[in-house]
């Protein structure tokens, strides 16, 4: 189980990072950003095209290296924080985008899964 949810984390964030560096500005416009300055699009390319494509190295790394429990402990790590915060400001910033909510239920299902993942490590 731990193998496939870590893989799964893997695929995402390639995905997401292959996207955003691909296309830099029609996804920064997706996601709320209306106009980036230069350090702002250099910015948004670092986070969202590097860090992902850093996590998914890290979450192949795992699987590769039998470090299945240490990933899904990160995943844990990850996802508590950013469902609490996006419940937080979903809430304080209503209405909000179709993509904020669609990317939140990801954001929940990579949670729970998380957790799922964790009791099959764990025993």
């Amino acid at each position: 189980m731990a193998t496939i949810y870590l893989y799964f984390n893997a695929f995402i964030y390639a995905a997401l990072a292959l996207w955003c560096t691909l296309a830099p500005t029609d996804t920064a416009v997706a996601v709320g950003y209306e106009t980036l300055s230069r350090s702002g699009m250099s910015e948004y390319l670092v986070v969202y095209g590097g860090l992902e494509f850093g996590l998914a190295l890290f979450f192949v790394w795992c699987v590769h290296s039998g470090m299945q429990r240490a990933g899904v402990a990160f995943s844990l790590a990850l996802y508590v924080p950013i469902v609490l915060y996006r419940f937080a400001t979903v809430i304080h910033q209503w209405p909000v985008a179709s993509i904020t909510l669609g990317t939140g239920i990801l954001e929940i299902v990579l949670l729970l899964g998380a957790i799922v993942a964790w009791r099959s490590v764990r025993a």
